[in-house]
């Protein structure tokens, strides 16, 4: 018969734990503050969910069922007439307008601020502090305020309701934050890196694509996902260069209430739109959720 001796770690801790009148492998109990915020959590999480759950709820119930005096919390007997009342030829039209800008928009604002991000963390030259200053002036700006401007420069170039026009728009709003976003990451990854590859006999562009860049590949993510949102959600400086037959989603979004002025605004198919327009956002979300977390919290680490 063998006997199996205890590791010194055990034998150390286990007059320890009889001490304190447990066995070493009781969990402690949880502290009531941790209670407490655990609770407080789950009561902020709903409260967030709740108006997303009441936007689908409402998507699949008649007008009647949402016009009663009781509202209805679970859509028994709900159906999909909204949506299929809602998706039409005009919603095929926007959806390919909103998905070719906000790609347009995405791509280039990504290169553009990786670039200018590149440029402000690794080298130095003259006007560089000038340059960061003004991407944060920039920032400043109502964009209200460049709503006249914007549109007499889009007409004189014959950009007027136009899929690049928009797409030119909307990397420029969100160019600025995207680049002082990306610094921080950049910055965080140490210049000797590159050097080390290129004392092993590689080139400096070979040095970057192989080391720098796998490594910035979360900070592109959650610069990516920021600028896909708000080119995907952006409204008004849509309203104001495109056409009623060239609209994006949020316009098309937009008619339901418009045209039901008339009459009785049907609410179960605004909520149908409106869950159809936030579906690709939630789809992009899931795809990119853990690239975009630690992409967050690697780039809050140095700045």
């Amino acid at each position: 018969m063998s006997v199996t001796a205890l590791p010194p770690t055990a034998v150390a801790d286990a007059p320890k734990a009889q001490a304190a009148g447990r066995s070493p492998r009781t969990r402690p109990r949880l502290r009531p503050t941790t209670v407490l915020w655990n609770v407080f959590a789950v009561v902020l999480g709903i409260v967030w969910l709740f108006p997303v759950y009441w936007m689908v709820n409402s998507s699949m119930l008649s007008p009647s069922t949402l016009e009663a005096a009781t509202p209805t919390f679970v859509p028994f007997g709900g159906s999909f007439a909204n949506f299929a009342a809602v998706i039409d030829g005009r919603f095929w039209s926007a959806l390919g307008v909103s998905v070719t800008v906000t790609l347009i928009a995405v791509f280039c604002c990504l290169l553009f601020a990786f670039l200018a991000s590149i440029a402000i963390s690794r080298f130095r030259f003259r006007g560089r502090k000038s340059f960061i200053l003004a991407v944060l002036l920039i920032q400043m700006l109502p964009a209200e305020g460049l709503f006249i401007a914007q549109y007499k420069m889009m007409s004189e170039l014959g950009l007027l309701s136009n899929v690049i026009g928009l797409s030119i728009l909307y990397t420029a709003a969100v160019v600025p934050f995207t680049v002082w976003m990306l610094r921080g990451f950049v910055a965080g990854v140490p210049a000797e890196l590159e050097e080390a590859a290129m004392v092993d006999g590689l080139s400096r562009t070979q040095a970057f694509m192989r080391i720098t860049l796998p490594l910035l590949a979360p900070g592109l993510v959650a610069a990516g996902v920021f600028a896909f949102l708000q080119c995907w959600n952006e409204f008004t400086v849509a309203l104001v260069i495109m056409s009623a037959d060239n609209q994006t989603l949020p316009l098309w979004l937009r008619g339901f209430v418009q045209a039901s002025q008339t009459r009785a605004i049907d609410w179960g198919q605004v909520m149908a739109a409106s869950t159809i327009v936030a579906i690709p956002v939630i789809i992009f979300f899931l795809i990119v959720q853990g690239r975009m977390t630690s992409g967050l919290v690697s780039g809050a680490v140095k700045g």
